[in-house]
């Protein structure tokens, strides 16, 4: 007699209560604030992200709306004419924004609200969801202002460079501008022609190392036909290119101390014989000079001319690696996604916050111009609109050194660990977590328990 099996058991019916735990899960998880209260703005639930977006003390529970962190939600309610009479499901939602000072940082953070009913028709809640419209905002000020001439920042040491900029553009003294390559030379080079009176004049780009140390002294003073073997007839130099505008000459450390001498003479007495010539030739040019090294230091190890220093050097500009400015992270990961819409690649594409929390962690060796060829990667790779961490260049995740795993039982070492992350991530809890290898919620809560808050 065969023994009948028994019907599998019938999986438990799906209700709110079931899924309730998991809900809790992913909305403690994502980047969005996520506020639950009475009608009359008590708080009922809320998740950890509007904690840190509303930037209140970890162990501060959020209690009403009418007291955000100094905005008055409920009265800005009140005073909308939002109410509770209708009996539509959802209310319409209303958007309001309020500017918070984070660490010296001004932060705008989006309040999106309305009101929704449960199953039994008559309890009725408040849903507030908060979003930071920090950066985007930020960017579009940036994108429509006319004095950055293209340079996307937030920065503060950034904004006072491009500030002096702007005082020195209408004077014809000569500027060195020095930082690690990728940093913005170039741009703040034709900003200050741009910004000064030469602007109608012609902008000259010499890259010094990019040009043979045989041809240099040619491609910058011209010849005369038969200076040398191929110079078959006369050619002007960039100097007489640039004559009535700006000679901007990069990477100036790698020009050759014999040319070193005309260069002087040529940029103190606006005077120069082209190659083969005695004819003195005069021109009327502004000098921009760059080098991704310290040129004071190339003048101790007597590998560049204490005097061509100081002649180029009249103002003197340090611009910042990125790693120095991770808040503009983010504002020139949008740009190049919007850029690179306007080249053909596909628009609206979003960065997940692993992917964000990615590049604010790694340190950039190649700065802006690493982040831009990062990002196009990750548009080409990304997931349904999406750039995930595993859509951006697998390097960058090896950039970051994991601390890891943190245990209760250690707990000087875990604190040690969690300190060493957020400096690193230079305080972004979303990149010292992402370091760590959890999640932010997760290093919330340790901070907390650990009295780090």
């Amino acid at each position: 007699m065969h023994c009948m099996k028994a019907p599998a058991a019938a999986p438990p019916a799906l209700t709110l209560d079931n899924i309730r735990p998991v809900l809790e899960r992913i909305v403690s998880f994502i980047d969005e604030g996520v506020i639950i209260t009475s009608v009359a703005g008590q708080v009922l639930y809320h998740n950890p992200s509007s904690i840190e977006l509303l930037n209140l003390p970890g162990d501060n529970p959020i209690e009403s709306l009418s007291d955000l962190n100094g905005f008055d939600l409920q009265q800005a309610i009140e005073e909308a004419g939002d109410s509770d009479a209708d009996d539509h499901r959802i209310s319409r939602f209303q958007r309001f924004s309020h500017q918070y000072d984070n660490a010296g940082s001004i932060r705008i953070i989006e309040f999106s609200t309305g009101l929704i009913s449960l199953e039994d028709g008559r309890t009725r809640l408040r849903l507030v969801l908060l979003s930071d419209r920090t950066d985007q905002l930020q960017l579009n000020s940036i994108l429509h202002s006319r004095n950055h001439f293209g340079i996307i920042t937030s920065n503060a040491e950034m904004r006072s460079l491009i500030a002096r900029a702007h005082q020195v553009a209408g004077a014809r003294a000569a500027v060195l501008l020095q930082g690690e390559s990728g940093t913005g030379k170039t741009l703040f080079a034709r900003m200050i022609h741009q910004l000064g009176s030469r602007a109608r004049g012609p902008f000259v780009e010499v890259n010094c190392s990019a040009i043979p140390e045989g041809l240099l002294e040619s491609e910058l003073f011209g010849h005369i036909k038969g200076a040398f073997t191929g110079a078959t007839q006369d050619r002007a130099g960039r100097f007489q290119a640039a004559d009535g505008g700006t000679l901007f000459l990069d990477e100036i450390g790698e020009m050759p101390l014999h040319l070193q001498a005309k260069l002087l003479r040529a940029a103190q007495d606006q005077q120069f014989e082209p190659v083969g010539s005695d004819e003195t030739i005069s021109v009327d040019v502004r000098i921009i000079a760059a080098c991704n090294r310290s040129l004071r230091e190339m003048v101790r190890q007597n590998r560049f001319r204490a005097d061509l220093y100081y002649r180029l050097a009249v103002v003197a500009l340090e611009l910042p690696p990125l790693r120095q400015r991770r808040g503009d992270i983010p504002l020139l990961a949008r740009h190049f996604i919007d850029r690179f819409a306007r080249f053909g690649y596909p628009d609206n594409v979003e960065l997940t916050a692993a992917a964000r929390s990615l590049l604010l962690g790694y340190h950039w060796p190649g700065n802006v111009r690493e982040l831009e060829n990062a990002i196009e990667h990750g548009i080409i790779c990304a997931v349904s609109g999406k750039i995930r961490v595993e859509s951006l260049p697998s390097h960058l995740s090896e950039g970051i050194e994991p601390a890891g795993p943190a245990t209760a039982a250690d707990g000087e070492s875990e604190r040690e660990r969690i300190l060493r992350a957020l400096q690193a991530a230079n305080g972004v809890r979303s990149a010292a977590a992402a370091s760590l290898g959890i999640d932010r919620s997760t290093l919330w809560r340790r901070m907390k328990r650990l009295g780090l808050q």
